[in-house]
């Protein structure tokens, strides 16, 4: 493949801004692409070429497909980083791409369509030989069926959209007396959020840990992982707070699931970076969620304990270079992140709005990725996640104290923020201890 010399952003705010200082230190060009909400957005003047492409709503600029690709073209772009979100896991877009000889930074559209439904996914990866949660063979045709699959499987159950994601589509159903109201429930809230009412079950785990782990492919058949993350501490199925190594995990276990993440890629012949997300019991036996296809917003405590840029790795992926070995990628200390949004820190409701102060903190491996300044106005269009805060140290212990301490740092006024949430986290004992799950916010707070 040829050399990837001029990059077009597909994306906002402080994915945008990370994926432009990437490609500026490979000494390639970056485009960077915006709606009239982010018009003053300060990361704009970083790009070689800002060009604007639509309104403020997401549908008349970041997935507006054809302004994304007409950008591309005027600008001469010959390659799409896709960051997270918008038209990252579209494959219409990346045939559309390819059609128009732009190199997607990321899969392919065939792996794209065979991981986006969840019910499929599931089936590729029994056929792989990786441990799936027990639940229907398929999706579930109607409220007869889910009944009879709920006996088969046994309660509790959940009910997923086949095309869900981001907590939406989803129910748990602890008896057979609420299965019809949920099952009806779930199907139009699917069918709200993805266009799509399909719907599958599958054995409720309680109070399981999300353990994800991160792998990269290249096109000459190579896969190697960049260790596991534990993203448990979630409200409403949306991550909070994310760390790796994965503590909980025994050596073996640990090795294990990195196989099984390992082995899944090749079997559907994956290219780029992805995440294969797993539920682990209480016995430690993990079971097959999900795959990512594509960047996650956690990659950067991947990238602390390796010391490896996820995004140039892609890069390089895509122009056609080979993996690095396995035994080459050296995974040390402790890296922990927290999701800064504009939201209220009790209720977690936006908070869009001015800010007025914003003094972040710094020090020695602490880290911050965000696209925002002070006097910068939070738009209510989009995500309210308006920054991350990352830190590194040798041990968990340590890195929860660097945590707490760069909290206590962070400054922002005229907005509400979760930063008062994050440090109450790194006060609490079962955090510290490591003893929580995915419910744990659900019970903690009330």
């Amino acid at each position: 493949m040829a050399e990837i010399k001029r990059i077009l952003v597909a994306n906002r705010g402080e994915i945008a801004l990370r994926a432009i200082r990437t490609i500026k230190e490979m000494g390639k060009e970056a485009v960077a692409i915006y709606s009239t909400a982010d018009k003053d957005a300060a990361y704009l003047k970083l790009a070689d070429v800002a060009i604007c492409i639509g309104g403020a709503p997401s549908s008349e600029s970041y997935l507006n497909i054809p302004a994304v690709i007409a950008a591309a073209e005027i600008t001469h772009c010959d390659a799409i980083f896709p960051g997270y979100g918008f038209l990252s896991e579209n494959q219409h877009f990346v045939e559309i791409c390819t059609h128009h000889k732009i190199k997607f930074i990321g899969p392919t559209p065939e792996v794209m369509v065979l991981m986006s439904d969840k019910s499929k996914a599931k089936d590729v990866m029994v056929a792989a030989g990786v441990s799936v949660v027990p639940g229907s063979d398929g999706a579930i045709h109607d409220i007869e069926d889910a009944k009879k699959r709920a006996k088969e499987v046994g309660y509790p159950v959940i009910l997923k959209a086949a095309q869900g994601g981001g907590g939406r589509g989803m129910r748990v159903v602890e008896e057979e007396v609420k299965l019809e109201t949920s099952f009806l429930a779930c199907e139009s809230e699917a069918i709200t959020s993805f266009g799509d009412g399909t719907i599958y079950m599958e054995k409720f785990i309680k109070n399981p840990r999300h353990i994800e782990v991160q792998i990269v492919a290249d096109s000459h058949g190579n896969v190697i992982h960049i260790g596991e993350r534990d993203c448990s501490m979630q409200r409403r199925h949306q991550k909070l707070i994310e760390e790796s190594p994965a503590i909980i995990l025994t050596p073996e276990v640990r090795t294990k699931l990195h196989n099984e993440a390992i082995k899944a890629t090749k079997f559907i012949k994956y290219e780029g970076a992805g995440t294969f997300e797993f539920l682990l019991d209480a016995n430690l036996d993990f079971y097959f969620m999900e795959m990512n296809t594509r960047l996650q917003v956690e990659h950067t405590v991947s990238e602390m304990v390796s010391g490896i840029d996820i995004i140039k790795l892609m890069i390089e992926v895509a122009e056609g270079s080979k993996l690095p070995s396995q035994d080459s990628i050296k995974l040390r200390g402790h890296s922990i992140e927290c999701r800064i949004s504009a939201e209220d820190p009790v209720k977690f409701l936006p908070s869009p709005g001015k800010i007025t102060e914003w003094i972040a903190p710094g020090g020695y491996n602490v880290r911050i990725d965000t696209f925002v300044h002070t006097n910068y106005v939070v738009p209510a269009t989009y995500d309210s996640m308006i920054g991350k805060l990352i830190v590194y140290a040798d041990t968990r212990e340590e890195a929860i104290a660097k945590m707490h301490r760069s909290l206590s740092e962070f400054s922002v006024k005229g907005i509400k923020t979760t930063i008062a949430f994050h440090k109450k986290m790194m006060e609490n004992e079962d955090f510290i201890s490591n003893n929580f799950d995915t419910k744990y916010l659900e019970r903690y707070q009330g």
